[in-house]
């Protein structure tokens, strides 16, 4: 498996549950080196994108991805790319 995708249209108004989704994609992926997570908090207002953005800039969370890519085609995704050691 090289991608896992968490989709927040569902939960986009329970902001404890998005968090524990957010960290538990984030885990999944770190302890099933996978190299991408797409995350997909819709278009909508920005909101969401934004509280997206910030749990992924918390300082626990940071060190464990490569780096972030905000889909420039559809600005409702964003891709968390890993790059796991050998």
């Amino acid at each position: 498996m090289a991608k896992l995708k968490l989709d927040l249209h569902d939960i986009y108004n329970r902001g404890h549950q998005i968090e524990a989704e957010l960290e538990r994609v984030i885990r999944e992926a770190v302890e099933k080196r996978i190299k991408t997570v797409e995350i997909i908090p819709g278009k909508g207002s920005g909101q969401l994108k934004k509280k997206v953005l910030r749990f992924l800039r918390q300082k626990r969370i940071k060190p464990l991805y490569h780096r972030l890519e905000k889909d420039s085609k559809n600005h409702g995704r964003v891709f968390v790319h890993f790059q796991h050691g050998r």
